[in-house]
């Protein structure tokens, strides 16, 4: 229900605003939350840790999508974002472990910079098709298959990679792909920055957690999160709204 309102949200407000809306933790929260109740508090502040750290893992695969798009169509730009994804989750998960205020250090650090390392795009008029009908339930059926197999598969791969895997943009990719193939590479990248600037909310909310879940329990760890997280989403608008007047975004 919560892929398809914000999916309903994007179609009304545009491909940037619905790249912020997945800046928030729509699939990796319900993840956080049935690691914490399945597998334990210590298990899911671990795992929050690792999740909050994977939001670089994310803003590799936006630079990567937006560097590639314009000598790639959406199956080749998608394939090279979903590398750059894998490639640092892979040095995330090799790094020795580090407490959690240098790793939040890192991770805001890493998102900071990252949007302005995005590249520009000469905007021309492109004819929008219509959406399928299908597209909806594909959308929410796919992150719900992704927060069932992350959390199945848990125990197995260990709360580290699983939060580092939890972060996947599946939901984002989705938006990109599908602005890219019926708006234009431009469309995309709009979507992607978006997604970056969302992103903070995001690390804000599993930094609450990985924080707060041992000592406070999950109901007020997570809605210390949440609370943390609107906060941070509701400046990061502002700052798109300021984006939009200067014409860096539709």
């Amino acid at each position: 229900m919560l892929i398809g309102t914000a999916s309903l949200a994007g179609r009304r407000w545009g491909p940037v605003v619905s790249g912020w809306l997945v800046g928030l933790p729509f699939t990796s929260a319900p993840v956080a939350f049935f690691l914490a109740r399945d597998n334990g508090l210590s298990f899911a502040a671990t795992a929050a840790a690792g999740t909050m750290a994977g939001a670089v893992s994310q803003a590799a695969f936006c630079l990567a999508y937006a560097w590639i798009t314009p000598r790639a169509h959406w199956p080749g730009a998608l394939i090279v974002g979903c590398a750059a994804f894998a490639l640092f989750t892979g040095i995330l998960d090799a790094l020795p472990n580090v407490a959690l205020p240098a790793l939040a250090g890192c991770t805001f650090a890493g998102l900071a910079v990252a949007p302005r390392l995005m590249p520009r795009l000469e905007r021309h008029h492109t004819l929008v098709v219509p959406l399928p009908q299908w597209d909806l339930p594909l959308r929410m059926t796919l992150a719900t298959v992704v927060v069932l197999a992350l959390t199945a598969a848990a125990s197995t791969i260990g709360p580290r990679l699983t939060g580092l895997l939890a972060p996947f943009p599946l939901y984002a990719a989705i938006l990109t792909v599908f602005a890219h193939a019926l708006q234009g590479p431009a469309a995309a990248l709009d979507v992607l920055r978006g997604l970056l600037a969302g992103l903070f909310a995001f690390a804000t909310f599993f930094l609450v957690l990985a924080a707060g879940l041992e000592a406070a329990g999950i109901t007020i760890a997570f809605s210390a999160g949440l609370l943390a997280a609107l906060a941070i989403q509701a400046a990061s608008l502002a700052l798109l709204h300021r984006a939009r007047r200067r014409g860096d975004v539709a």
